[in-house]
């Protein structure tokens, strides 16, 4: 019997010695052996995170390999799930599982194997595996950031450039200091820490200075920058002086000495955000200071107070001259503007930049069509509770809906979260985005999703808290049955649920 031609992926990034790369090659191998295989093609991404598909240059030569019929193969055998993909939604499996299966290439996971005909409980057990494999780094990337929230309260620095004037020192786990490290240099002991220090004298009496010109002397960001540059002083690795670098240090809690932790996130390759006040980790005295508080207060004093004395139809002039210089406004131009407030300003006294833009004419070319849809949607939502409250009641239950956490309480014993869900429209597609509230307990959601115009109610999914593990869904016209399998046109077979007889 002639042996069965067959590729091998192996993936390692830095998790665990079990998974190093030799390692998934000998289990393979003696995999294949067992079962007439022949392995004639290996594709490897090492030190390659699986959360996401991106810069795993072997796995997309795979993918791309096998779709262009470059090589000859029935199957392509990994280790387990895990090193296949820890995908952060469960379609990406599905969409490069599907390019393979559609050439006549199975995936078989050796360490885990899944029953290869097409039943029920083999689909189950792979929708399960790669929900442990996504979980896995969900786990992972939430102890590692309750760690350097920890870290970061005790003064301990979390990553990023130390900043002009300061410089990152390493210290042991008794703080006692190690050396400097310079650019792009890490800590290569587990217990080591970093902490801020002061940089060069020359760099901290520049410090100073940006701080005295600004609250003494009265000259804003760009002027500062504009003298730095003319006397050839250069920035953070020779780079030139802008009104951003200048504003930074204006405006940086690090200069007083403070450890400021979690200002912003972009936490499992997804997108950056700028996070709320209250989310941040302060420690204030960290570490020594350029600049003491009261010249800091003064600083964000003077920042604050450039727009009180201006009225709003002072604002409004400001606006237009810069849209009329610009050709266009948005919060990074203003902000960007010496002679302009801040964007925070416009949002302060006029309740957004939108409102402000219509009152000087201006319409951004960008669609903010989805704010007139977000107020509908608090609108349906208010109308339905109201509804379903009114269902419940008619089935001899008591119900109790709390305004703060957004939950029904049924008889004292169940709790439930409702989800409203517009629909997105592109060219080929229609798509509902599922946002799930976790920080409070319930059993079970009722997601209501809206129809293509956003009016009417298109149909239900009822899910058990225990099957709520993303925080976002991306529903389209047709879903997998693991989705679909929790799908009502209405919510009467739920009520017939509740529903309690009179004895």
């Amino acid at each position: 019997m002639d042996e069965i031609s067959v590729a091998q992926y192996l993936r390692m990034s830095t998790d665990h010695q079990q998974y190093s790369l030799f390692n998934q090659s000998q289990f393979i191998s003696k995999y294949a052996s067992e079962h007439g295989m022949n392995i004639i093609h290996t594709y490897d991404d090492s030190g390659k995170s699986g959360v996401t598909a991106n810069r795993r240059e072997a796995f997309h030569q795979l993918i791309d390999d096998v779709v262009s019929r470059r090589i000859n193969i029935k199957a392509v055998l990994v280790y387990d799930i895990s090193r296949f993909g820890r995908f952060q939604k469960i379609d990406q499996y599905g969409y490069y599982t599907h390019q393979l299966e559609m050439h006549d290439v199975k995936i078989i996971y050796c360490a885990n194997p899944i029953a290869e005909v097409d039943n029920d409980y083999a689909d189950f057990q792979l929708f399960i595996g790669r929900k442990e494999a996504s979980l896995f780094s969900r786990n992972l990337s939430q102890k590692v950031f309750l760690g350097q929230v920890n870290l970061a309260g005790r003064g301990y620095h979390q990553g990023g450039p130390a900043g002009y004037g300061l410089r990152r020192m390493l210290v042991d786990e008794n703080r006692k200091h190690k050396g400097i490290l310079n650019y792009k240099e890490w800590k290569s002991i587990q217990t080591d820490r970093i902490i801020l220090v002061l940089g060069p004298e020359n760099e901290v009496a520049v410090v100073k200075w940006i701080y005295d010109q600004f609250v003494n002397s009265s000259k804003p960001e760009r002027v500062i920058a504009s003298e730095l540059n003319r006397r050839e002083i250069a920035a953070e690795r020779g780079t030139k002086w802008t009104r951003g670098k200048i504003h930074e240090i204006l405006t940086n809690e690090k200069y007083i000495g403070h450890n400021v932790y979690n200002r912003t996130s972009y936490r499992l390759k997804r997108r950056f955000i700028r996070n709320p006040k209250h989310e941040w980790i302060r420690c204030e005295n960290a570490f020594e200071a350029i600049i003491s508080p009261e010249i800091f207060l003064q600083a964000q004093e003077v920042i604050s107070n450039r727009s009180i004395h201006l009225s709003n139809e002072d604002l409004l002039c400001k606006l237009s001259d810069l849209l009329k210089t610009r050709g266009k406004l948005s919060g990074i131009i203003i902000d960007e503007d010496d002679e302009t407030p801040s964007s925070s300003v416009y949002r302060k006294r006029f309740g957004g930049l939108l409102q402000a833009y219509q009152l000087i004419n201006y319409k951004p070319k960008h669609d903010y069509d989805y704010l007139r849809i977000n107020s509908l949607l608090r609108e349906k939502y208010h109308v339905f509770i109201e509804k379903f409250i009114r269902d419940i009641t008619e089935q001899r239950c008591y119900v109790d809906y709390d305004e703060e956490t957004k939950l029904f309480t049924i008889n004292d014993e169940f709790k439930m979260s409702v989800v409203i869900s517009r629909c997105f429209l592109n060219t080929t597609k229609k798509r509902w985005k599922i946002r799930f509230e976790r920080k409070y307990s319930y059993d079970a959601c009722i997601v209501v999703r809206l129809d293509s115009q956003n009016v009417n109610t298109k149909d239900y999914y009822i899910f058990p808290s225990i099957e709520v593990l993303e925080r976002q869904l991306i529903f389209e016209n047709v879903n997998s049955y693991q989705l679909e399998f929790y799908r009502f046109d209405s919510l009467n077979p739920f009520l017939q649920i509740l529903r309690r007889e009179i004895i």
